[in-house]
């Protein structure tokens, strides 16, 4: 049985929305019925990201409505060029962080450990290598599976939930920004600590989501191997004390070693805050499964995600 979000009637089927991802019962099952947050992306005909159709789908010409994706040409309507990016932004992040990955590993075998630094690692005596602050967003630890696979997890499983409450425009300027500003926190402090290391990984990008996402959604259980029910509020409270003892006493047994503690707690404030903002024009479901009952989820085209996931 499951409650709905609107009016608290246990439904045994109940209905998911695809644009919040709210649970609801048969009457309030259309988003103008629950006044979906999700509505606003239709409206807005600028957006490369937010909307599935644009003026031509009307039969009227863009009325220089369409943005600089339409003054260049470039097809922003269903079946164009950009279409496939609108809702499925969480995809196109974990892709790339797999390509890079693996161009990572083709740098390192040819070119060597300086050439991997000077492209893909923030570093606190190189600053001004500005680029890196975004490759850096996307390269994980080489030679290990384990890092990229716990911040692809979380991505995964969180991002899209982040993104169906922002808007796939917002939700790009929200990770890209977040994992810039995690990974300038990290060299920052490193610098006041004296560090020389470095710094590379979404982590900074992820914990934000994880931040955002407890905001609206505090109690939201998080069921860990399938069985564990965890509210997702414990799980962002280990990360933000882990981050806080790792920042103020580096290098103290397993608060040490490699990991950013700055750059999470970095993350951390910034999808907390981000959430604050927004709390109350979202809606976020009520559970999620790492691996629960499956629909038809996975990259749907234009317009998002096709179907349920593993929510």
């Amino acid at each position: 049985m499951s409650e709905c979000d609107v009016c608290g009637k246990q439904e045994n089927m109940p209905y998911q929305c695809g644009h919040c991802g709210g649970t609801y019962c048969a009457e309030h099952r259309l988003p103008e019925a629950h006044d979906c947050p999700g509505l606003d992306n239709w409206n807005d005909p600028k957006g490369v990201f937010d909307s599935g159709f644009d003026d031509s789908v009307d039969g009227g010409s863009s009325g220089g409505s369409g943005g600089v994706a339409d003054r260049f040409g470039v097809n922003t309507g269903p079946g164009g060029p950009l279409a496939y990016f609108r809702g499925n932004m969480t995809y196109v992040f974990l892709a790339t962080m797999a390509i890079v990955f693996v161009l990572q590993h083709v740098v390192l075998l040819t070119l060597g450990v300086r050439a991997h630094q000077f492209l893909f690692v923030i570093h606190p005596q190189n600053p001004e290598y500005v680029w890196t602050w975004v490759t850096s967003i996307f390269s994980h630890a080489p030679f290990s599976l384990s890092h990229i696979a716990l911040n692809g997890l979380v991505i995964y499983f969180f991002g899209r939930l982040a993104e169906r409450q922002m808007g796939s425009k917002k939700f790009t300027l929200f990770f890209i920004g977040s994992g810039v500003l995690a990974g300038l926190g990290q060299i920052g402090i490193q610098m006041l600590q004296g560090g020389t290391t470095g710094a590379l990984g979404a982590s900074g990008a992820a914990l934000a989501i994880l931040g955002f996402v407890t905001v609206l959604n505090p109690d939201l259980t998080v069921y860990l191997y399938f069985l564990l029910p965890v509210p997702i509020w414990a799980i962002t409270g280990f990360y933000a004390i882990i981050s806080i003892a790792g920042v103020l006493a580096p290098g103290a047994g397993i608060l040490g070693g490699n990991v950013g503690h700055a750059a999470h707690l970095a993350g951390l404030v910034i999808g907390l805050w981000y959430g604050k903002r927004i709390k109350d024009r979202t809606r976020i479901p009520n559970q999620i499964q790492f691996g629960g009952r499956r629909g038809g989820g996975g990259p749907g085209g234009p317009g998002g995600p096709g179907g349920r996931g593993p929510f």
